[in-house]
């Protein structure tokens, strides 16, 4: 049950699940992907960490990588990834294949009418590459989630999700019914082109993925046909449960005629395995310091050695690092091959989390290389 996107042009027919499902390359046991915090390391600039985002988009693409998300959080030091629309654009003028998208765009911080134009306009720009991965959390604390809606009343947004989803679905597809209030109301650049005097208009139109940490939006994202990508890198634990309920809720629609699910997950290759430790632990303290209310800048390997963990926190970046796959190359693929099989994931989106984006860009290389990925002529 496939349905064609929009209105196809010179009798080109584009269906949704062509721009979902991706392709394994090499020895990769389903497509691999990337997930971009845009993580700014102690003494670095989110410019330096912009720059390390077009180099590894790039590499990436060139790689045989599938796609490329960028996700929204707010009042981060070490994440500048806030406007993931400014980004993706960015980003879309130094890729030419490459899928992008929102790992994802936080809903109930904005209007369904400024998400549809924002991902009209990114779909202008690279046709056909386009995904809007949505989540329902506010990606960040409650102080910054009520500046940013101008609310303290945090919860309607999350309970009003699915009625959010279903305005933002209309204005992507212009199909508001005669009678509804936002009838003549248009998300530019849109289908509703086409069917302007003269108009001519892409045949894509961003798919839709839910994204989640829990089983709401698995369930939502089954029973609404739509892909779904879980954040395994921060919620291991519910990741089978998840799944399951998501395979469980499935029921095919015009966009999907089977379940399609991805899973983040947290990787990390070095040279040797002693620096790949070294790297996480940074990491691990980067993470020790935001759930304690003290965010800030990731911290560098020689700082993260040095630091005198309490045992609480020994005991939290021991949980914390034992769901990140991380080692050789080779120890990488095993861990992201038996996770796998485990979870049965259709896709593995990584997210290499380190101080300095020259071990970032390192890390897919190495587990391209493990994974005999496509290399550039």
């Amino acid at each position: 049950m496939h349905r064609v996107r929009g209105r196809p042009t010179g009798g080109t027919h584009v269906t949704a699940v062509d721009e979902i499902r991706g392709t394994a390359h090499g020895t990769a046991p389903v497509p691999l992907s990337v997930l971009d915090l845009v993580t700014v390391g102690a003494g670095r600039t989110a410019s330096d960490a912009l720059r390390t985002s077009v180099e590894l988009a790039k590499l990436t693409e060139a790689r045989g990588y599938h796609r490329y998300w960028v996700a929204e959080h707010h009042s981060m030091p070490g994440v500048a990834s806030s406007s993931p629309a400014v980004i993706l654009a960015h980003l879309a003028a130094y890729t030419e294949r490459i899928r992008l998208g929102s790992g994802g765009v936080m809903l109930p911080n904005h209007a369904p009418l400024v998400i549809a134009e924002q991902f009209g306009t990114l779909e202008a720009m690279a046709p056909g590459r386009i995904d809007l991965g949505l989540g329902r959390a506010p990606g960040t604390d409650g102080a910054t989630a009520a500046a940013l809606r101008r609310t303290d009343r945090l919860n309607e947004g999350a309970d009003d999700f699915p009625q959010q989803l279903a305005e933002l679905t209309r204005f992507l597809d212009d199909d508001f019914p005669d009678g509804h209030p936002y009838r003549r109301i248009h998300a530019v650049p849109g289908p509703v082109q086409a069917s302007s005097p003269g108009g001519v208009q892409s045949p894509h139109r961003p798919p839709v993925w839910l994204l989640g940490s829990s089983g709401f939006s698995a369930r939502l994202a089954g029973m609404l046909g739509l892909p779904f990508a879980f954040a395994h890198h921060f919620s291991a634990q519910n990741t089978v449960p998840a799944l399951d309920l998501y395979r469980e809720s499935f029921r095919p629609s015009e966009v999907l005629d089977a379940p399609y699910a991805l899973i983040g997950v947290a990787a990390l290759a070095a040279d040797d395995e002693k620096e790949a430790r070294r790297q996480v632990l940074a990491a691990a303290l980067n993470m020790v310091r935001l759930r304690t209310g003290r965010p800030g800048l990731v911290p560098t390997p020689e700082e993260a050695e040095a630091y005198d963990f309490s045992p609480m926190e020994q005991e939290f970046v021991e949980s914390w690092n034992a769901n990140v796959v991380h080692g050789t190359a080779d120890e990488v693929r095993a861990g992201l091959d038996d996770l796998q099989k485990r979870t049965g994931a259709d896709e593995l989106m990584l997210t290499a989390n380190a101080h300095g984006g020259d071990v970032r860009v390192r890390s897919y290389e190495l587990i391209a290389d493990a994974y005999g990925l496509p290399t550039p002529a």
